[in-house]
C-alpha cells in the first residue's frame, strides 16, 4: 500500500539553560511567533514565513546544541521501513514518532501526521 512523506520540520535542540535566548533569537530572526507546542512543553514552533517548513526549538534534558530534521508521514511503519532500506537505523520509539540515525550517524525523526494531512500536492507518494 502506498504512503506519503515529506521533509517538514527543522528542529533546533538546545540545552534548557539556552532555551529562552534561543526562542527569542529565532522569533526575531524569522519574524515568526515560535509559540509553545500544545501537549509538548519542551517545544516552541512556527511555520517559516514563505515556506511549507516549520521551525521548532526543543529543550534538551542533556546534551549539546544541534539541529535535526523531521520527516512527516501518513504511515509511520512504512516510512521507517523505507528509510531503513536506505541505510537508516531505528533508535527510539516515542508517542507519535521514531528517532532514527542516517548511515553517517546523523539523528532525525519520522513523525506520523493525522489521516488526510498529506497528499500529492504537499508530499511524495511512495509505493
Amino acid at each position: 500500500m502506498a504512503h506519503y512523506s515529506r521533509l517538514y520540520t527543522i528542529v533546533l535542540d538546545v540545552p534548557a539553560s539556552d532555551e529562552d535566548t534561543t526562542v527569542t533569537f529565532w522569533r526575531g530572526a524569522l519574524g515568526a511567533p515560535l509559540e509553545r507546542v500544545g501537549k509538548y512543553p519542551d517545544f516552541h514552533g512556527a511555520r517559516i514565513p514563505g515556506h511549507d517548513l516549520v521551525l521548532l526549538t526543543q529543550r534538551l534534558g542533556e546534551g549539546t546544541p544541534r539541529v535535526h530534521l523531521d520527516f512527516h508521514t501518513d504511515d509511520l511503519e512504512a516510512e521507517v521501513a523505507r528509510l531503513e532500506s536506505l541505510g537508516a537505523t531505528r533508535l527510539d520509539r516515542h508517542d507519535r514518532w521514531w528517532t532514527m540515525r542516517d548511515p553517517a550517524g546523523i539523528t532525525f525523526c519520522v513523525v506520523v501526521d493525522p489521516p488526510g494531512t498529506l497528499n500529492p500536492t504537499n508530499a511524495t507518494e511512495w509505493p
